[in-house]
């Protein structure tokens, strides 16, 4: 008895001790690979602790091994655009003003259910106050409201204000993303003469640079530094 306990103190803190390296996220909010590779570790981890014939070394070496491609799969999906979007997909819109995008639903293997209850996660029980519904990579729903349900303050007083809208991401990590400067219309001449407007000499120092429909652009470079710019441009997406 003395010597399970004894093993399973050891485990116990070699798990913890790894998922601290892992870095902080609660289960809701891992990406696909996170989440995978913390089930692995729970299940390896029992190992030992149920067999007692069993060197705790050979569940050291498997949870070391998962570890460290955790740290490869995470270096690749940071440096990549293209292994982002294929180890983690990418956000899809389900609601737009247009309405539900059943297409993006079934694409999402998600049913109507799924979406209201999401919706209903983020303190909105019509999808009439819904403009926009976002899935997020790792399987949250966020919602931007239509002004008249985005507060009372706006609707009583009768101000009349635009409607908010998605910002669309352009650069990230100091990367072009392509296609969303194919759907924002943009080209690569736009982007030089931002950043020539904010004064930056060299788009890998931009960590993240997004544009609405109303020509509202914010940078944050790599540094911390945030700009906002106003330009002449009309998207519509």
């Amino acid at each position: 008895m003395i010597i399970i306990l004894f093993r399973v103190l050891i485990v116990y803190l070699i798990v913890l001790l790894y998922l601290r390296i892992m870095g902080k996220r609660q289960l809701g909010e891992m990406q696909p690979f996170e989440l995978v590779i913390t089930l692995l570790i729970a299940d390896i981890a029992t190992l030992p602790m149920t067999q007692t014939s069993m060197p705790i070394l050979f569940s050291f070496v498997p949870l070391t091994a998962l570890v460290i491609l955790h740290f490869i799969v995470s270096l690749l999906a940071r440096k990549s655009i293209v292994m982002r979007k294929v180890i983690n997909g990418k956000p899809v819109l389900v609601v737009t003003p247009d309405g539900v995008q059943y297409d993006a639903l079934k694409e999402l293997n998600m049913s109507l259910d799924d979406l209201m209850e999401g919706i209903r996660s983020c303190d909105y029980f019509n999808i009439e106050d819904v403009l926009y519904a976002i899935v997020e990579t790792n399987g949250t729903i966020n919602v931007i409201p239509k002004i008249a349900s985005a507060g009372v303050t706006n609707e009583n007083l009768k101000l009349t204000l635009p409607e908010s809208t998605l910002p669309m991401m352009l650069v990230s990590a100091g990367k072009i993303i392509n296609n969303n400067m194919k759907t924002a219309k943009i080209t690569p001449d736009f982007i030089e003469n931002l950043l020539k407007k904010a004064e930056i000499d060299d788009i890998k120092k931009i960590l993240l640079l997004t544009i609405d429909t109303e020509g509202k652009v914010y940078i944050q470079t790599v540094d911390g530094e945030s700009k906002n710019l106003q330009v002449d441009y009309k998207g519509e997406w």
